[in-house]
């Protein structure tokens, strides 16, 4: 069995002995994501925005009973909120175009409770217009959120008449805003104005989607990205992107390309409120989450809430830009670019030539290929000795292990455990500055 590490400018094929075998050609079993899936995996970076009638009534869950008059920013600039996520290296933001209160940020023709009914721009509005035009201007990518519960529609709780209206709304936010890349589903599933939950038509709205977006990825209640299980931004140690299906959301069984995504507030709430001016998250905190999700095979969805004038605070940019800021930094140089790689059995070394100091490893497999690496451990010669510095099992697109700073002058890798041939795409090498707390999470 063969071990390839695709390292810029270099291609080692090693014999790997202390792996199981497996065909030539791979592990038989390998599942491979989609172009699609391969591609918002190696974005990394989502930027979520709430925004409604919650960001002026001060909450968090609408009850669906709100005045659509309360809408009315002063100085709403979508313009702003995609410079900024471009400036902080987002690849992709994702609009609330209506939350669990029903209010539509589009004039939609299939209710009167949107955008139509509010004084913001004498009912000629559409934030899911400015928003999208934004976003290509700056050269983002463009997704929405939908929630299929909706606390206001007089169709929810019966059935075909909701799946059917849900499914129109879905039309024009699938056919009026250009290319979507990301649609997101959550599950929430509560009483409408009847008192009355309703049966969601899974398999219909996907439908709905792949006619008029067949290219868009369908997100956490759907078949192509799945919700981490958390709202904190933290994925597993061992984080597989390759998963048992959900028969209700695949339509079918066996293991399919799941891959997860973080979703976590720059703020406590979703919304913005004033009182949380002062509690965005500290630049330790988001560089941790960073570490936590991007760096255990995960997407980061981070979300960022207008306030009620429709800007992105300053609290929140500046935290951004220092967080952007912080990251360039830390990935600035890798030690390990250009050192020869040697070759010893199943191991995997770079000669550093001279006693270096580094804090942080990154890995990252061939994912294209599939996900394969099960269990691995990396070690440093330092002082004429080999110390174990850090071990993990998944990698995938991206894993960042942490530790205290060692100096050595040779790093291994050891793949002790794979479905099939690894394929590593990098080995890197970082000198991080964290705060005592951070540097070994």
């Amino acid at each position: 069995m063969k071990i390839s590490i695709l390292i810029p400018g270099i291609l080692a094929v090693l014999t790997a002995s202390a792996f199981a075998e497996a065909p030539e050609g791979g592990h038989p079993m390998i599942v491979k994501p989609t172009p699609q899936q391969l591609a918002w995996q190696e974005d990394e970076l989502s930027m979520f925005i709430h925004f409604g009638t919650n960001t002026f009534t001060n909450r968090e869950w609408g009850e669906g009973t709100e005045d659509p008059r309360v809408f009315n920013p002063s100085d709403l600039d979508a313009g702003q909120w995609a410079r900024i996520a471009k400036a902080a290296g987002f690849k992709l933001m994702i609009l609330s175009t209506k939350h669990h209160d029903g209010l539509c940020l589009w004039p939609s023709r299939y209710t009167e409770h949107s955008i139509k009914a509010s004084p913001w721009k004498s009912g000629k509005g559409d934030v899911m217009r400015e928003f999208s035009d934004a976003c290509r201007k700056e050269g983002l990518k463009v997704g929405f959120y939908l929630s299929p519960w909706d606390r206001n529609s007089p169709y929810y709780g019966y059935g075909e008449a909701y799946n059917r209206h849900f499914k129109n709304q879905l039309k024009e936010l699938l056919t009026g805003y250009g290319e979507i890349t990301e649609v997101w589903f959550d599950g929430a599933c509560g009483e409408g104005p009847n008192g009355k939950k309703q049966e969601y038509d899974w398999q219909g709205y996907y439908e709905t989607v792949r006619k008029y977006q067949p290219n868009a990825l369908i997100a956490i209640s759907g078949p192509d990205i799945r919700w981490v299980g958390n709202e904190d931004g933290v994925a597993r140690e061992t984080e597989w992107s390759v998963q048992d299906a959900n028969p209700t959301l695949h339509g079918k069984t066996g293991k399919v390309w799941w891959p997860a995504e973080c979703d976590v507030s720059i703020r406590p709430g979703w919304f913005w409120h004033k009182t949380e001016d002062d509690k965005v998250k500290s630049l330790d905190q988001l560089t941790d989450i960073y570490f936590k999700s991007v760096g255990r095979n995960s997407v980061l969805l981070l979300n960022v809430p207008p306030n009620d004038r429709g800007l992105i605070s300053e609290p929140d940019e500046k935290r951004l830009m220092e967080l952007r800021a912080a990251l360039d930094r830390i990935f600035a140089v890798d030690l390990a670019k250009g050192k020869p790689v040697l070759r010893d059995g199943a191991h995997v070394e770079i000669d550093l030539a001279k006693p270096t100091e580094f804090n942080v490893v990154m890995l990252q497999e061939d994912i294209a290929q599939g996900q394969r690496v099960e269990e691995y451990r990396i070690e440093a010669l330092s002082d004429g000795s080999w110390i174990e510095i850090a071990k993990g099992t998944t990698i995938g697109h991206k894993k960042l292990d942490r530790f205290p700073t060692v100096t050595a002058s040779r790093v291994r890798l050891t793949i002790t455990r794979s479905q099939g041939a690894p394929l590593i795409r990098t080995f890197g090498l970082l000198r991080a500055k964290f705060d005592k707390s951070s540097e070994a999470r």
